[in-house]
């Protein structure tokens, strides 16, 4: 019998607030997860992000079996250890990124042959293997190996991916075995067909896991794709499991997957636009980079209470960026990440007290308007 478990404590329509427990902490729901893809978040220390309200953060197989090796990072105390994180962590199957490797990647049955995009060395990534390499991790929320198709694509590309996913789990559980206190997450394919949506979904609970995954979105399809998959999938889930949309990241599509009835995020999208020059904020993204902001002795938005937003100025935060200086990259990633938590928060907030669809209104609006007037 596992630890892991999840307790919904209030509802508001589709939309639901609680709690996974893990046998190294709880993780409170809706969540985003800070991606650490090589063991670390980029630009934040692990106590930054931890004091931001993240429960738990993700790490990725394809980058850690590279570099340093998930071998060694098992012989240096696991990934908790080795990264200085103590508190519960998801770990990816490594099928995204190798999928992405088109050109240098063969996919048969029994998995995929990829050469190392590092220094071009070959390596074999099958369901047992990934499960495998997760163990030595000891991640504490494992990923069944998928393969996923990047949208548009022909339905039949789309099924058969969707059909190999689905035997892929299959192994995935049996490789997972009865191991204790972890959970195995399968993930639900299907492009933007409706129909292998629902097969995939059913089939996958049939094989029965510890939560499910929603995969094969934000791949180039357009938002109202997204949604309507998003209608056709979750009801077809498990209601007492958790649900996690991989890979979305904007905040108008994390509210929006929130009403539909989905519990878990992640995304790159706050470290990266940190790192080029962006700021999440209530009003919206601001492209820091921009002119305006020379002169400009406001903060992003002193209202808030995370240093990056209410104690540098614009004008100091354009020039860090326009210089290239890490700090004004390490600063915008802060207030992303702050500010993500901050919205996950206040969804979590609006669900239990049953106003979460004014919440969203009031939240696009602040969208909507935009930035503050120049002073």
């Amino acid at each position: 019998m596992t630890d892991f478990g999840m307790t919904i404590a209030a509802t508001d329509g589709a939309a639901r607030t609680g709690e996974l427990t893990t046998a190294r902490g709880v993780i409170r729901t809706p969540a985003f997860m800070p991606v650490g893809t090589a063991g670390t978040v980029k630009g934040m220390y692990p106590e930054q992000v931890r004091g931001l309200g993240a429960d738990i953060i993700l790490g990725n197989t394809y980058h850690l079996m590279l570099r340093p090796g998930a071998e060694r990072v098992a012989g240096l105390g696991g990934l908790h250890v080795f990264s200085n994180w103590p508190y519960p962590i998801l770990t990816d199957s490594g099928g995204f990124q190798v999928m992405s490797l088109s050109g240098l990647r063969k996919l048969d049955e029994e998995g995929v042959t990829f050469q190392s995009h590092l220094d071009g060395s070959t390596h074999r990534l099958t369901p047992e293997r990934s499960l495998e390499i997760q163990g030595l991790l000891d991640s504490d929320i494992r990923m069944q190996l998928d393969e996923c198709v990047r949208l548009p694509a022909p339905r039949q590309e789309v099924e058969r991916a969707m059909r190999m996913s689905l035997r892929w789990a299959e192994r995935s559980k049996a490789a997972f075995g009865a191991t204790k206190e972890r959970a195995l997450f399968g993930i639900v394919q299907g492009g933007d067909q409706p129909d292998l949506r629902i097969a995939s979904a059913e089939a996958l609970a049939d094989i029965g896991f510890h939560g499910y995954a929603i995969g094969g979105l934000a791949v180039g399809e357009p938002q109202d794709v997204m949604l309507a998959m998003l209608d056709t999938t979750v009801p077809a889930l498990p209601l007492d499991h958790p649900r996690y949309l991989m890979g979305v990241g904007q905040p108008d599509d994390i509210v929006e997957a929130v009403r539909r009835g989905v519990d878990m995020f992640d995304c790159v999208l706050p470290t990266r636009a940190g790192r080029h020059g962006v700021a999440y904020t209530r009003f919206g993204r601001i492209n820091m980079k921009n002119a305006r902001h020379a002169d400009d002795r406001r903060p992003i938005d002193e209202t808030m209470d995370w240093v990056p937003a209410r104690d540098y100025s614009r004008a100091y935060l354009h020039h860090l960026i326009k210089s290239g200086e890490l700090l004004g990259a390490m600063l915008l990633t802060w207030n992303n990440l702050a500010y993500y938590q901050h919205l996950m928060a206040g969804v979590r907030a609006a669900i239990a007290a049953g106003r979460f669809d004014d919440f969203v209104a009031e939240t696009k609006d602040g969208w909507a308007r935009g930035d503050l007037p120049p002073a």
